[in-house]
């Protein structure tokens, strides 16, 4: 226990709050001093700090207070459940060490479960690495009037692509405990994303890039890890991703993994389930024993085994389950990877598709769909990222089939930064897959979704690549999906 007062301002990594549930949400921050600061360091002990809730940006009126322990074990990173507040209520937070106070948070709770709600306002966003360029659609989300940012994966990048660089990550690819730590360490800096995280609320899914490229489960790729060394790799970088994300105390690594599959409801309005598609998965098909890792598959008899999942099967029975119990209006699904086909013409009239993405699942997709078409769910919206594009899309009964009815809506953000397919290619895709109604991989962007009774409004906003700091977003294009008929509609 340190009674030593810091010398040095320690929140250097900004704010953040998470969880949003009716009565209660997750703060978080983490003790650092500013490396630019000569000589600023934390002493190796547990430091206390206040945390204040209010009603007023002022803290005026204080609604909820208390003490937490930044233990160094965990980095000096520090969460707290704020219980006992009311529903659909903007708060403003801070954390006060040695008398010095952090930067104020706005967050807010969701409504109560049974209430009737007007509206749900969201930001998608998925996909910064760092070195392709500046975060600056989140410092156009951040200037929003939204109830929470729903991001869905690859937060940042283990990985460099020196082609594209604009900006260095602090070392070479991550490996150990501290080595991950420092990786967040640089995101975290980044003023833009840190505004972002002031400003709302997160809820959040993670990808692959958090660990390694197209791991799966306890496996990665065929690289010069071991699969004991990879497992040890992960481990490292889940550490990491919990202490320096807004996640809750029982989401906590352990022998088991870390939680990351969750459920959230907006009143009667919308029920958001949040996937974790790499912890559970199968491994790639046609891959070697025990590696992972997508390639282009146009000969792989094992894509079709019914056997295969990309949730994993207690995963998948949790989301059916809820999908089929759900009393809110619109089902959202966020997860991290587009769900409607987008494979191409190949050899011999066979379709050739990339195998870590829901194509290589193509049963797990099946069963899925067919739930929801069996159990006749509406208003069922999946919300996705990774594949670095804008999409719009119908999804069917039997996905690919027209002969099939749509069953679900689904709408992918392009990345915040990281670079896109080329123009021929992305051409191809469109041409080749009918229900995919829009999509561009030359911009980088977010999504804002505005969920009403009646119907779900998406605008997709976007920026070209290179993003600069001083990029300006524009509209690219903007669909609705009506309450009670499946399938995007341009506006």
């Amino acid at each position: 226990w340190s009674n030593h007062p810091l010398q040095h301002d320690p929140f250097a990594l900004g704010v953040a709050s998470g969880q949003p549930r009716p009565q209660s949400v997750v703060l978080w921050t983490r003790l650092m001093a500013d490396p630019g600061q000569p000589g600023a360091a934390l002493p190796p002990a547990l430091i206390p700090l206040t945390w204040q809730v209010a009603d007023d940006e002022a803290f005026s009126r204080i609604v909820r207070s208390g003490t937490v322990l930044a233990d160094p074990a965990q980095a000096h990173s520090v969460r707290v459940l704020v219980e006992h507040l009311r529903p659909a209520r903007p708060y403003f937070y801070r954390f006060i060490a040695s008398g010095i106070a952090s930067p104020v948070g706005r967050t807010r709770t969701a409504p109560d479960e049974n209430a009737e709600v007007d509206r749900l306002r969201l930001a998608l966003a998925s996909c910064q690495h760092y070195e392709h360029g500046w975060f600056t659609a989140h410092r156009e989300i951040a200037s929003l009037d939204l109830d929470a940012v729903v991001f869905v994966g690859d937060y940042l990048y283990d990985s460099s692509k020196r082609r594209f660089r604009l900006r260095s990550h602090e070392a070479e690819q991550p490996h150990t405990l501290d080595e991950f730590r420092a990786r967040h360490v640089t995101y975290k800096r980044d003023p833009d994303l840190q505004a972002c995280h002031a400003a709302h609320p997160w809820i959040l899914a993670w990808d692959d890039h958090e660990v390694r490229n197209d791991y799966a489960g306890e496996f990665g790729e065929d690289d010069d890890l071991s699969p004991a060394e990879f497992l040890q790799v992960r481990t490292a970088a889940y550490q990491a991703y919990f202490e320096h994300q807004p996640l809750a105390l029982d989401q906590a690594p352990g022998p088991n993994g870390l939680r990351m599959h969750d459920r959230f409801r907006w009143g009667r309005l919308a029920d958001l389930w949040m996937l974790d598609g790499r912890q559970y998965r199968s491994t790639q098909a046609c891959n070697g024993e025990g590696i992972a890792g997508g390639h282009l598959r146009w000969r792989c008899r094992e894509l079709n085994d019914d056997q295969r999942t990309m949730l994993g099967p207690q995963q998948e029975r949790w989301l059916e389950d809820g999908l089929r119990s759900a009393t809110g209006r619109w089902k959202l699904i966020g997860q991290g990877t587009q769900v409607s086909p987008w494979g191409i013409p190949g050899p011999a009239g066979r379709r050739v598709v990339y195998s870590d993405g829901w194509d290589g699942y193509p049963r797990a997709r099946a069963r899925l769909l067919d739930h929801i078409a069996r159990h006749r769910l509406d208003n069922v919206v999946f919300l996705g990222g990774d594949v670095h594009r804008h999409v719009a899309a119908q999804l069917r009964a039997m996905p690919g089939d027209g002969r099939t009815p749509v069953v679900a809506s689904e709408f992918v953000t392009t990345s915040i930064t990281s670079a896109g397919i080329s123009d021929a290619l992305m051409s191809l895709i469109r041409r080749s897959n009918p229900d995919i109604l829009h999509a561009r991989s030359d911009e980088r962007g977010y999504m804002q979704l505005d969920v009403t009774a009646r119907s779900l409004h998406c605008v997709a906003r976007a920026t070209g690549f290179p993003v600069l700091a001083h990029s300006n977003l524009v509209t690219q294009a903007r669909f609705r999906v009506d309450s009670g008929r499946a399938g995007p509609q341009r506006e």
